[in-house]
């Protein structure tokens, strides 16, 4: 046998056993992204059932209490594809990390507030390391999991944790405030980043993709400028209304600046978010379902949620544990939705037809009334959304990521995140806003005094609620369908993302 023989031997056997390495590594890495991702977004609610009792001990006005859940969007979505670009261009390992100690050190200061302003603070400040950590956390599984089949079931993963996260969210935070106190609802952010940060330094690779590009100052000030004059603007017509200037200034502006900077990105020598990423058919129909069904989903937690507690008189922890089986059925109909359903018959028929299961699942809730019981007139609507809701969030994050250049894989990661966000302040401010005026419309006229008559126009105004989240869901599934290419979509080899560990 010759030398040469011999090396190339050698060589292929190092190359098999790299190979089995990252193979056995890669579903350690999903272990590590999965919990770092849970923790950012069970922030989004965790927080929201402990504010009755953090207000109560800090002593700050229910005018001021929006701003412990608002100063955490705002930051999180206005930084997000700064947090993606970094990635991409210092790498995903640093970035990660940095990401999981500083989401850390912000909850512990949350967690010791000794005052209204000290808490806002450390709630921007997870946001602001959330938007770090969240696209670095999907574009490691992004640029990790090139097997069609594993990055499928990798994805329903991400994506089950993404939709069901926050109703955990609702659970853990009832139970922390129940057991101990409303602090812990930060701290135990701690106890999860310690996890995360000893999985992704043992893990993690530090390849940077982008390194050899620059960061797209102006580009990054116009969108990140933008997106929070959304997210503040719909924030504002939860507390004012439509009519305010602080809601529709804002409204317009962050409009303006996003149209400014998608017509930088078409002259930047380095664009932040290359509009090649947006412009893909199939790609721009997955952003559109995550920022749709991220609106649609808070007519779920949000009312279901004041229903269970105010009306049903369910505890924190009780109410946490009624979403449990939502949870479950999202998970279930994740992985059959990528792994089994997406790969056969294409997001042409797998998106459409969760949003459809969705809109029939609220629409179906929208029949509580004052005597109604959890078992028989919220389980089965909530597992039928769920069911829903797993059919579309898992694939259509799969598909906004895949087939990106390795080199936007963080930015693309940050969009995904972004759409999910600021779908959640549209949906949220919306849905306020209809509910209340449902509710008032319901009292003019009847005696505002009757306990019998207040408790049915709560009911009206979740009930109005439900029925514009079955809306939004069925506008998603028309432009799902009409938007996606027949057929299984085929990813570009040249764009591929390669394995980096």
């Amino acid at each position: 046998m010759s030398q040469k023989t011999l090396a190339d031997g050698s060589r292929t056997g190092a190359a098999a056993k790299a190979a089995a390495g990252a193979s056995a590594k890669r579903w350690w890495i999903l272990a590590v992204v999965a919990v770092a991702q849970l923790m950012v977004v069970l922030d989004a609610t965790i927080v929201n059932i402990a504010l009755p009792s953090a207000q109560a001990d800090l002593g700050f006005s229910d005018g001021n209490r929006q701003w412990v859940v608002t100063a955490y969007a705002l930051a999180f979505a206005s930084l997000l594809l700064l947090g993606g670009r970094i990635a991409d261009l210092f790498g995903r390992k640093p970035a990660f990390l940095t990401g999981v100690v500083g989401f850390a050190a912000a909850s512990a200061l949350g967690g010791a507030a000794n005052g209204f302003t000290m808490l806002v603070t450390a709630r921007a400040l997870q946001g602001a390391f959330g938007a770090l950590l969240a696209p670095a956390a999907l574009s490691l599984l992004n640029t990790t999991f090139t097997d069609a089949r594993e990055r499928a079931r990798a994805f329903s993963v991400y994506g089950a944790i993404a939709g069901a996260g926050g109703a955990v969210g609702l659970l853990l935070g009832g139970v922390l405030t129940d057991a101990l106190d409303w602090r812990w609802t930060l701290y135990v952010n701690v106890a999860i980043a310690v996890v995360a940060f000893a999985g992704g330094w043992t893990l993690l690779g530090s390849h940077r993709d982008a390194a050899g590009a620059k960061l797209d100052v102006p580009g990054t000030v116009l969108v990140a400028s933008g997106l929070f004059s959304l997210v503040y603007g719909f924030s504002n017509a939860e507390t004012h209304d439509w009519g305010s200037p602080l809601t529709w200034g804002f409204l317009i502006a962050g409009g303006l600046l996003l149209a400014a900077f998608a017509w930088w990105q078409t002259r930047a020598a380095h664009p932040l978010l290359s509009l090649r990423i947006l412009l893909d058919r199939d790609r721009g129909a997955a952003f559109l379902a995550v920022l749709i069904s991220g609106a649609g989903m808070f007519g779920v937690f949000l009312f279901l949620t004041y229903y269970l507690q105010l009306n049903l008189g369910f505890s924190p922890t009780r109410t946490g544990v009624a979403f449990l089986p939502m949870v479950g059925a999202l998970m279930v109909a994740a992985q059959v939705g990528t792994t089994v359903l997406l790969p056969r018959i294409g997001p042409k028929a797998v998106i459409p037809l969760g949003f459809a299961v969705a809109t029939a699942g609220m629409a179906w809730l929208t029949g509580i009334g004052v005597g109604s019981h959890y078992t028989g007139d919220v389980l089965p609507q909530l597992v039928v959304t769920g069911l829903g809701l797993g059919l579309v969030m898992p694939p259509a994050m799969q598909l906004a990521t895949s087939g990106v250049a390795a080199e936007d894989a963080g930015v693309a990661s940050a969009t995904v995140n972004a759409m999910q966000q600021v779908g959640g302040s549209i949906g949220t401010a919306l849905l306020n806003t209809l509910a209340a005026s449902a509710a008032t419309a319901y009292l003019a006229g009847r005696d505002a005094t009757s306990g019998l008559v207040r408790a049915q126009a709560t009911i009206e105004s979740y009930t109005t609620a439900f029925w514009w989240s079955a809306g939004f869901f069925a506008a998603g599934a028309v432009l799902a369908f009409l938007l996606h290419r027949r057929g299984v979509p085929r990813q570009d080899p040249a764009a591929a993302p390669v394995v980096h560990m």
